[in-house]
């Protein structure tokens, strides 16, 4: 994790299935093209609710379907709620997950966007993106080619990243999506646990830079 450090680094955990995290993806790409060239932001997949079996149930659906009316109501995102016409889905956050960290392999300058793209298609269009065949769909719009996409997504390798990723998460401290933390002189430092605008955002970076003796951007 530490292939960053030339600027201060911004880590944000997030998961492309988390409802807050689809509403606060637009407030850290705004951070980032305000601040491009003097922070570093790396998106770390933390695994919301990886490697889950059991289809929902109904009250699981209604705690959802009440997060995602919050959500909306604070972020004014869209959302498709024919998801809880579905009978026996599996909310199963994983694969979701490395379709990222693939993407963050493949396309590390593309990562937030392809966040943003994986976030409306399940989110807004109603997509399911627990489904292989759906992910390569996504990955296909950002240039990258089925086989190599499948290659890297389908191998142990990839698998064991994602559980190192999901540990490291946990490592941070990140115990609420999303949450962002600043990589301190001494180690990482939560920023903000859960969803937040923009201008609380950045009086806490703003902060944190200050103390790191770092300039504000200009």
């Amino acid at each position: 994790m530490a292939d960053l450090l030339q600027n201060p680094v911004l880590y944000y955990v997030t998961d492309p299935m988390c409802a807050w995290c689809y509403g606060f993806t637009p407030v850290v790409r705004r951070l980032w093209a305000l601040w491009r060239g003097r922070l570093t932001i790396h998106v770390v997949v933390g695994g919301l609710n990886p490697y889950a079996e059991e289809p929902l149930h109904r009250e699981e659906k209604e705690r959802l379907a009440v997060s995602w009316h919050r959500v909306q109501e604070r972020t004014f995102q869209p959302f498709d709620y024919r998801f809880f016409l579905q009978k026996d889905y599996v909310y199963n956050t994983e694969p979701a997950c490395r379709a990222l960290l693939c993407a963050r392999h493949l396309r590390p300058m593309l990562t937030l966007e392809i966040l943003r793209a994986l976030h409306s298609a399940f989110y807004a269009d109603g997509q399911d993106i627990t489904d292989t065949q759906v992910l390569v769909n996504i990955m296909r719009l950002f240039g990258i080619q089925e086989g190599l996409f499948l290659t890297l997504f389908e191998s142990e390798e990839m698998m064991r990243q994602t559980e190192e990723e999901f540990r490291f998460a946990q490592q941070l401290g990140a115990t609420n999506f999303p949450s962002t933390f600043w990589q301190g002189n001494n180690g990482p430092i939560l920023l903000t646990k859960g969803y937040c605008d923009l201008l609380e955002l950045e009086d806490r970076l703003l902060e944190q830079m200050q103390h790191s003796n770092y300039g504000a951007p200009s």
